[in-house]
């Protein structure tokens, strides 16, 4: 039932992916069975001529084409004018070559068609799936899903499934020629035909499993490789080049091994194959010879069989082939079928925008991730519009958790967070995140100009710079040999801690939102520039509910009122002034800070 299902569902991928290269295909399959129908005639004209034309054999013809024949003049006339029949070869020869051009022109462009069409739904897809999906899913294994499984799909429909059609002709009409002149010769060809079809079945499961072992372990390796290219730098700091060398090296090993006993099949599964062409090859040889030996065959006939003999060896292997290149194929659909289907974020129904510049409320929430004990137990307080709101915990404490929740990339196990009244489960996903602006404490910069990454939501250079201003990036900037055009390597890789974090924040004002989240965002930046950040907000942002998540107290007593989290429980909340007056964790960081003196980070 699983598997029915499983293949049910790989079709709806298959169609979609084909959206739009149909008509490609249907030319491309409509050359190659013009293109093998011409490659049938030239036998024939062979053998017309080496028994009827060269010889003085009875010409034996369809009624239409032999009363064409005699109407020409027969035998003689063309014995007088060999040239004809050379010409005739030439022009059959020519119009296959002119079909056989579209067929593999048509064919290419039905693969590309169908590989952009592939990515494009990847992508589209990739975008709306939850956040829960992303987190379970290697980015290295996405790409490699995208992009050779893609591949791998397009090399079976190029140079596989296109032939079967081709096939299927080639195979009817020559069987149907052998068996006109000869059925007993006929019946070796056709003896052979189940032998290979036996064993290629046979071989498919473990070519499938084999390849399946494969895909999932270049998927790794290419995870691995993505993690050490983007982590660089971690890699260099700690001195674990040689470590994650010899752990890419195992992974490459381990995929090596795979490949190698993927090829050991193959190379059984074709050997076999080979035997029984030769020995198809063979029997048609001695036994055809027998025949004409002994009158039961022209040499003309015989020739032509031969012809049509070494014309289907290739494509019954080919047969073969198919099999195992579609277990290959398979494979990579299903593993595309795992992302296409994956159910998408969905809004609830009737979703509806609401005003985000309302008092945020959480109410009794919990919450638990889908392999872990519960994160947040019934927690519960207010944010008023407006207001600046700080959060305080150790590691694991459930403040980035709330975070997600706000943002709806997750939703409460229990409870509810409303936005002036209304449930935030109601409104549009979208609509949430366009109001709600996140700067991370690792905050992701493209491959791009600081402009550009400033301006990602389409801000006027104005407006970009008043942003970095805000942010205290400004200055840094202009430093710049480029200033603004400067740019910025992968992940922001040519910029400070402190610089990314401030460039981060600019972006997210310029998205100007209602509610805006410093995810412990200003870690990087010294206290004197974290009080300026402030200090701008507070006078150039208003009305605008700011929520900061913060280990440094400085930056949280400027808050309007500040809550402390211990291990997914409401510890304490309150103004700061109310906090340091309460035994806690709030007082408890605020001394030590105080008394070692704030830490500037290097």
């Amino acid at each position: 039932m699983k598997n029915r299902k499983e293949c049910s569902g790989n079709g709806v991928v298959l169609r979609r992916m084909l959206r739009g290269s149909v008509r490609y295909f249907v030319i491309c399959i409509l050359s190659g069975v013009t293109f093998t129908a011409l490659e049938l005639i030239i036998p024939q004209i062979l053998r017309l001529t080496v028994d009827s034309v060269i010889g003085d054999k009875p010409v034996r013809l369809p009624g239409a084409l032999q009363s064409l024949w005699e109407g020409l003049g027969g035998s003689e006339y063309f014995r007088a004018h060999m040239g004809i029949l050379a010409a005739m070869l030439i022009g059959v020869g020519l119009l296959s070559a002119v079909f056989r051009y579209a067929m593999n022109l048509y064919s290419s462009i039905a693969c590309e068609t169908m590989v952009k069409t592939s990515r494009d739904l990847l992508y589209h897809q990739i975008e709306r799936l939850p956040w829960s999906w992303h987190m379970k899913n290697a980015t290295g294994d996405i790409i490699q899903r995208c992009t050779a499984d893609v591949e791998r799909i397009k090399t079976f429909f190029q140079e596989q499934f296109v032939s079967v059609f081709r096939i299927i002709v080639l195979i009817v009409l020559s069987l149907a020629c052998m068996v006109a002149m000869n059925w007993r010769l006929s019946i070796i060809a056709l003896v052979m035909f189940p032998i290979i079809i036996l064993y290629s079945l046979l071989f498919h499961n473990k070519i499938r499993e084999r390849f399946t072992d494969c895909d999932e372990a270049e998927g790794v390796l290419s995870t691995i490789a993505q993690e050490n290219l983007t982590g660089v730098r971690v890699v260099r700091a700690f001195g674990r080049e040689e470590f994650e060398r010899e752990r890419f090296e195992a992974q490459n090993q381990e995929y090596t091994n795979l490949w190698v006993k993927l090829c050991y099949t193959l190379s059984q599964f074709w050997a076999v194959g080979d035997v029984t062409s030769c020995l198809q090859v063979m029997l048609v040889v001695v036994f055809g010879s027998i025949l004409c030996v002994n009158g039961d065959m022209t040499k003309g006939e015989f020739i032509s069989f031969a012809f049509y003999n070494a014309m289907l060896i290739t494509p019954v292997r080919r047969l073969g082939r198919m099999i195992s290149e579609m277990s290959k194929a398979g494979v990579s659909v299903n593993r595309l079928a795992e992302v296409l289907n994956a159910p998408v974020e969905e809004d609830a129904p009737g979703a509806k925008i609401a005003p985000m510049d309302k008092d945020i409320s959480f109410a009794h929430v919990s919450f638990s991730y889908e392999t872990g004990p519960e994160v947040l137990h019934d927690v519960s307080f207010t944010i008023p519009a407006g207001s600046s709101f700080g959060i305080l915990g150790a590691t694991g404490s459930g403040k980035s958790t709330l975070l997600l929740l706000l943002s709806r990339l997750y939703a409460p196990t229990k409870g509810k967070i409303t936005v002036g009244g209304v449930d935030l489960a109601s409104m549009p996903a979208k609509w949430v995140r366009e109001n709600v602006g996140v700067v991370l404490q690792e905050p992701f910069l493209f491959s791009r100009t600081i402009e550009e990454n400033i301006g990602i939501t389409g801000a006027t250079a104005e407006e970009i710079r008043a942003a970095a201003i805000t942010a205290c990036v400004d200055g840094d900037i202009r430093q710049f040999a480029k200033g603004y055009g400067t740019m910025v390597g992968e992940r922001g890789v040519t910029l400070s801690g402190g610089q990314k974090q401030r460039v981060a924040i600019a972006r997210t004002l310029t998205q100007k939102t209602p509610v805006i989240v410093f995810d412990d965002s200003l870690s990087a930046v010294d206290t004197e520039t974290d009080e300026s950040i402030r200090k701008n907000l507070s006078e150039r942002v208003h009305g605008v509910t700011q929520i900061l998540v913060s280990h440094r107290i400085l930056t949280l007593l400027g808050c309007d009122r500040v809550l402390v989290l211990e291990h997914g429980r409401v510890k304490q909340l309150g103004t700061p002034e109310e906090l340091l007056q309460q035994d806690g964790l709030f007082r408890e960081i605020y001394q030590v800070q105080m008394a070692v003196g704030e830490e500037e980070p290097a």
